[in-house]
């Protein structure tokens, strides 16, 4: 089970995977916002000619090409009843020690975690981490929705992985109240992470909709699993979980049932020669 990626319907293979094998698992299913996502893959040209549509340093004009476009329909008439046989399914695979990690936004969050409280039991809810970012629209008739929640729970509060001193440190808020010292070494994130989303110009983005930051992915690995051990995504997307874990010495076994996904994951995992593909 050492970096596979599979493309099918996730609960099959949940379903054929051995009881705790799996040592952590952060999943980032579909929001159910009742649309479809969508995200164009842009490329801007200076140019030559002095047309264009955007605007660059210095007054210079560039044109917007087009690359490609993904999409997938994110509306579901059951969420609940879509989500709760995988949730069952990763509590079973999910070693005695394991952590399980759990994306969602303000639309489903409330009953999600009910839901997840019901399987993992209260006492094992670690965390409710707010990924708070400041990009894109903003609404003019209510407070612009800017975070996602993660929630952080695991199998027993007594005996889990949590690698405090392998946590990248972020910089203080106002360094010049604790000194220089600590403000050379900057302090651990707390529950709210604010980190910027996958721009339209990053060298990581894959053009896939709704990609997440590599580095949300590389804080949760880094803190929850150790060098070697088993990571799953079974709504795998664009790959962002298993590329954290090959920059950082873990295994993975990915997941997504919308070949744009499989096709997204193909060209970033392209240089790794060591990568299983298999079909459900």
């Amino acid at each position: 089970m050492k970096n596979t990626v599979y493309y099918g319907d996730n609960l099959k293979l949940l379903n054929s995977l051995p009881d705790a094998c799996v040592d952590l698992i952060y999943i980032d299913p579909p929001f159910n916002t009742g649309k479809v996502q969508s995200r164009k893959r842009l490329r801007t040209v200076r140019s030559a000619d002095g047309q264009g549509d955007r605007q660059g340093f210095g007054g210079n004009l560039y044109q917007t090409e087009v690359l490609g476009e993904g999409d997938y329909n994110d509306v579901f008439t059951d969420f609940e009843a879509f989500l709760q046989p995988r949730l069952e399914e990763a509590f079973r695979v999910l070693k005695a020690d394991g952590s399980f990690y759990f994306h969602i936004d303000y639309r489903e969050a409330h009953y999600c975690k009910i839901a997840l409280d019901k399987l993992f039991g209260r006492e094992n809810f670690i965390n409710e981490i707010i990924w708070a970012y400041d990009f894109g629209g903003r609404a003019k008739d209510r407070w612009p929705a800017k975070h996602d929640t993660i929630f952080f729970y695991v199998k027993d509060q007594q005996n889990y992985t949590f690698n405090l001193e392998d946590i990248d440190r972020i910089p203080y808020m106002a360094p010049g109240l604790v000194g220089p010292e600590k403000a050379a070494k900057g302090k651990l994130p707390t529950d709210t992470w604010w980190h910027t989303i996958v721009g339209t110009n990053s060298r990581e983005r894959t053009g896939y909709p709704t990609q997440k930051p590599i580095g949300i992915l590389e804080r949760i690995i880094r803190a929850s699993s150790n060098p070697g051990e088993l990571v799953l995504d079974f709504f795998a997307g664009s790959g962002t979980t298993g590329q954290a874990c090959l920059n950082l010495g873990r295994d993975f076994l990915l997941c997504d049932s919308n070949f744009q996904a499989i096709e997204a994951m193909k060209k970033r995992f392209a240089d790794y020669g060591d990568i299983e593909w298999r079909q459900l």
